[in-house]
């Protein structure tokens, strides 16, 4: 098997059409099966890198191995990845007409071993939701199981005011640094 061969860590077809963006087709899509709950007073940031890290890790594969982790944290706070229409209604409540954080990590395993990560940090603002637009969102079950209880790439990005950061990275890959993170390992990207 090539050196090149490359593995994503990630069943989200997102990520799939994310790296298409920058021309590339894994050769294999391989989720890790692990433990996603934060850990005790875990930090975001900490554990958006520890998910990406632990992803590629638990992958065996040959060549390079991607992988990555988005979450969403109001404050100090992780949100869910949302399963049910009543946890995904208290993280639209909670950011509704506030600012919070989106971290998505993105970890490159090398052919010899070596790991890379890079971590991208966005800001997002939510319009003050009225409980009309929260259960008309809900009604297009788009925030099942997404980070916050929501998606940027369909209805919620109409209700969204603004973001500082990275549009790729909040869909949940921050294409910059994936790019950066291939080119300086050696994969061929243009």
């Amino acid at each position: 098997m090539s050196a090149l061969h490359l593995t994503l860590a990630s069943a989200s077809p997102r990520r799939r059409d994310l790296l298409a963006r920058l021309g590339l087709s894994p050769d294999a899509i391989s989720p890790a099966d692990i433990d996603e709950n934060p850990h005790g007073a875990e930090r975001p940031r900490d554990y958006a890198l520890r998910m990406g890290e632990e992803k590629a890790a638990a992958i065996d594969a040959p060549g390079f191995v991607l992988a990555g982790d988005t979450v969403v944290a109001a404050g100090r706070r992780i949100l869910p990845k949302t399963e049910e229409a009543d946890e995904a209604r208290v993280c639209l409540e909670l950011l509704s007409g506030r600012r919070h954080t989106v971290l998505s990590s993105v970890v490159l395993r090398s052919p010899d071993g070596s790991v890379k990560s890079r971590l991208s940090e966005n800001t997002v603002r939510f319009k003050s939701l009225s409980h009309e637009e929260i259960d008309a969102y809900l009604a297009g079950d788009e925030w099942r199981g997404k980070a916050g209880g929501y998606a940027i790439q369909g209805a919620a990005e109409g209700l969204i005011q603004w973001i500082r950061g990275s549009h790729s990275s909040v869909m949940g890959l921050p294409l910059y640094e994936t790019r950066a993170l291939l080119k300086s390992a050696g994969f061929p990207i243009g």
